[in-house]
């Protein structure tokens, strides 16, 4: 059987799993994709509901985006149930 992994990093799940609406609720969205606690923080933390909706249900293209890809680098080689706080990006 295979490990569920995380719909934004691909890392194994660790204990703690959230729920992410890749079209946000208040967007009309319905479908969640598993994540981990801290790459849901980073998402938030770096788009807004309209950018989320936008890219949907393509994490690919959302990893494009700098801040986020060097979010997902740093995290690569963390444990599952890693955890630190979240920094918001600055925004003009």
């Amino acid at each position: 059987m295979d490990e569920p992994t995380c719909w934004l990093c691909a890392r194994r799940l660790g204990r703690r799993v959230e729920q992410h609406h890749p079209v946000p609720k208040s967007r009309g969205g319905r479908e969640t994709r598993p994540v981990h606690p801290i790459c849901h923080r980073a998402l938030h933390a770096t788009f807004t509901n309209k950018d989320l909706e936008k890219a949907g249900d393509n994490p690919q293209a959302l990893a494009r985006n700098p801040d986020l890809a060097r979010f997902l680098a740093w995290i690569a080689g963390k444990p599952p149930d890693f955890h630190a706080p979240t920094r918001r990006p600055r925004r003009p």
